[in-house]
């Protein structure tokens, strides 16, 4: 991503914070997924969790991405932008009662469920409406992703999906239920998973569970394998777009598909992260003996990722013109000491009013932004 001066300018005269969103980047991101995964005929939804701004789904939509949805109110978003309802898939383990009869209303492609309770109150509502509703079952292949413990979510300690030893149980609880039809499985073990070999281990997995549900007498139409792949959070403009190709090629080499059956994905963040910059002002320098902090305008109700999660988000003084390179502390105004986006980070001597860019903010910053302190809405802008 290049802020050239003529940017910078123009940015000088916009309130901040911002979102900075790069439409041409996005655009190429979305052709290299689009591309690998039709070379094996893989099936992409995009996960709005990562960011539902209406811009960004515009592209997604263009580009023909289906979408993933983990709420009522995403579903709702999704259907409203566009994406055709055999397109969209509703997954989540809390569905309430007034979700799951909206998308039930749309005639969705599928809901992932988790639990056998879900599918009971699924077939009671399908019931209602005279409808039957199409199920995965999302699987615990418990496979360790080796991510921070908050977004790992396939192993056994983890909320999410039903557990092998409860299969017999699930397959016989699916034989009683009339408004319900098994379509598929559903997998997914976190996020930001830069190493490819957690999803080797899933495939082996995968082959296992699916083997077994055949014999159990369940050809099942459809495999849904998640997301998770993770970005370059250090150096964001040498990757910008990460190796899809590869990414791909591993379920193609280790996932044993039968005949005519489809693989799906769920690719939020590995699509819109690295388009997304929040762009902010310095409002203060304070000096101290061992630290200097560089207070910004954006806090953490625009950017909680590195408050909630520890995580690196690179950080960048597009405005300063200075070669004397010095640490700071750069904070936000939230009235709270996790409030901080990076220490000891080296900046050009910094002063008020200068602008700061803190990368790869295209996923999980919008979309978890908060009003705490009763902080403003923050705008968002495209590069076109």
């Amino acid at each position: 991503m290049t802020f050239n001066n003529e940017l910078i300018e123009t940015w000088q005269r916009h309130q901040t914070p911002f979102y900075y969103y790069d439409t041409a980047l996005l655009k190429r991101t979305l052709s290299a997924v689009v591309q690998e995964s039709q070379r094996y005929g893989y099936h992409v939804h995009y996960a709005l969790k990562a960011n539902a701004n209406p811009g960004i789904l515009r592209y997604i939509l263009e580009a023909g991405l289906g979408a993933d949805c983990v709420s009522g109110n995403e579903v709702k978003r999704a259907y409203e932008s566009g994406f055709q309802p055999a397109s969209i898939v509703f997954a989540g383990v809390g569905k309430s009662d007034a979700e799951i009869a909206y998308a039930l209303g749309k005639d969705i492609f599928c809901f992932n469920c988790e639990s056998m309770h879900e599918l009971q109150v699924l077939d009671e509502l399908a019931g209602a409406k005279n409808k039957v509703a199409s199920v995965a079952l999302r699987i615990n292949p418990n496979v360790d992703a080796h991510t921070h413990k908050y977004i790992t979510t396939g192993l056994e300690e983890n909320k999410f999906g039903i557990n092998p030893y409860e299969f017999a149980d699930v397959i016989a609880l699916i034989r009683t239920l009339k408004h319900v039809q098994l379509i598929g499985l559903h997998f997914h073990i976190g996020s930001q998973i830069t190493d490819l070999q957690p999803f080797r281990q899933l495939c082996v997995k995968v082959n296992e569970i699916n083997a077994y549900f055949l014999q159990q007498g369940f050809d099942l139409p459809a495999i849904n394998v998640g997301g998770g792949v993770g970005i370059n959070y250090s150096e964001p403009d040498a990757e910008p777009i990460i190796d899809f190709a590869a990414y791909f090629k591993v379920f193609s080499d280790f996932l044993e598909l039968r005949p005519q059956q489809q693989l799906h994905f769920e690719l939020g963040r590995a699509i819109v992260a690295q388009c997304g910059s929040l762009i902010s002002r310095v409002l203060y320098i304070k000096n101290g003996i061992n630290t200097n902090f560089a207070i910004l305008d954006a806090g953490m109700t625009e950017l909680i990722r590195p408050a909630l999660y520890q995580a690196y988000h690179r950080i960048q003084n597009i405005s300063s013109v200075s070669g004397n390179i010095l640490k700071y502390d750069v904070v936000g105004p939230i009235c709270e000491s996790s409030d901080c986006f990076g220490k000891a980070v080296d900046l050009p001597q910094t002063q008020r009013g200068d602008l700061i860019a803190i990368r790869s903010a295209g996923a999980y910053g919008e979309v978890m932004a908060s009003r705490y302190n009763l902080r403003d809405e923050v705008r968002s802008y495209f590069s076109e």
